[in-house]
């Protein structure tokens, strides 16, 4: 080290009030958070008890289940106060995977009413013709 970063390092270390090292939430906001997680798991739950089916089932389900995950990422990850291109580099990757998933699902649909459409004519017993 030099010794102009000695120096400057010895006055942060003796002046009063020197930046600290990390950044320091209130718990406020922690407990904010746990109280919304248990709010969303009780929701999400209720959804089991009150007995629905079908895709609105799925989609409450899956709503509850990404607004945890957002909490959890946003607050206990930290990205809430990351720059945006750290942001981007974490969660661009996994949204092109379920944009990729969600293709592959609509061609296997796809995939599947072909094939029934095809081996359905070709099971079909055919008229003899005289």
């Amino acid at each position: 080290m030099t010794a102009l970063a000695h120096a400057s390092s010895a006055k942060s270390r003796s002046t009063p009030g020197a930046a600290v090292h990390g950044q320091q939430h209130p718990i406020a906001l922690y407990l904010l958070v746990w109280v919304l997680l248990f709010v969303l798991s009780a929701c999400s739950y209720l959804v089991d008890y009150f007995n629905f089916h079908g895709e609105l089932r799925w989609g409450l389900i899956i709503l509850f289940m990404l607004l945890k995950a957002g909490l959890i990422v946003a607050v206990f990850m930290h990205m809430a106060w990351e720059r945006l291109a750290l942001v981007a580099a974490i969660l661009v990757p996994p949204l092109a995977v379920l944009v990729f998933v969600g293709a592959m699902a609509l061609e296997g649909g796809y995939t599947n009413i072909t094939r029934q459409v095809f081996f359905a004519a070709a099971t079909q017993p055919r008229a003899v013709e005289h």
